[in-house]
């Protein structure tokens, strides 16, 4: 009988200790969503108080910067949403459409423009307009350009350049900066966001799942100098 008691007990124990496993583990995943939702809400509000700003003492493309203002408080209202979502350990569902990648890029740069001179860096288009269009989300791919050209000014600095081409079928989205460089792979870092030690890697970690929703991928490309980090995308199919 004292056998079967002491079996029922650490029955009883290994199965408390499981369910307690689990529900740290779904308890850290909401936490993350949280995090990465009050991440993605900071980011534009800044970049939309700054470009206020800018907007109140120059009329120099006013109107181009007011647009881009409107797409960063769009991003902070998906990011409410996904705050919202992460509740119940969700996000909102994405929503597709064909997406022009150089005016994305244009009111990415123009959006941290006013942040870009805040932070002392020189944020710039590079080369010619890319003409590709994407499938996808337009807010999330915004949320993706966004980080990456917020990551470049805030730890890179210097000359932020961002441009794309289109490769074949896919869009090459690529953000330079003249900083020290990334301190580590662009997985680990984001890696470690994921488990929630650092803030730093989050911006990759979001604009790296994204890629992925996507069908692409967030990679770093050789750089001489600085941080490049490219952002590849698939082009639609002919007729799809």
């Amino acid at each position: 009988m004292s056998v079967t008691v002491a079996l029922a007990g650490w029955l009883l124990a290994a199965g408390t200790a499981g369910a307690a496993a689990l529900l740290g583990r779904e308890l850290a995943r909401r936490g993350e969503l949280v995090a990465r939702a009050c991440h993605e809400l900071g980011g534009p509000l800044t970049a939309a108080r700054l470009g206020l700003h800018l907007v109140g003492r120059t009329s120099q493309a006013a109107g181009q910067r007011l647009v881009a203002i409107d797409g960063e408080l769009c991003r902070a209202g998906l990011a409410l949403e996904d705050l919202h979502a992460a509740r119940v350990g969700r996000r909102v569902q994405e929503r597709r459409e064909d997406v022009d990648v150089g005016a994305l890029l244009v009111q990415s740069v123009m959006a941290w423009h006013a942040f870009a001179v805040a932070s002392g860096a020189d944020l710039s288009l590079d080369g010619p307009p890319c003409r590709a269009v994407v499938r996808g989300d337009r807010l999330r791919l915004a949320q993706a350009c966004g980080n990456l050209v917020c990551n470049a000014i805030e730890h890179g600095g210097g000359r932020v350049a961002v441009g794309a081409r289109a490769d074949g079928q896919r869009v090459r989205i690529e953000v330079r900066d003249s900083g020290p460089g990334l301190p580590a792979p662009v997985p680990e870092l984001a890696a470690h966001a994921r488990r929630g030690r650092g803030r730093r890697g989050r911006g990759l970690a979001i604009a790296s799942e994204i890629a992925r929703a996507h069908g692409g991928r967030l990679a770093a490309a050789p750089s001489a100098r600085g941080a490049t980090l490219t952002l590849e995308l698939p082009r639609p199919r002919p007729g799809a």
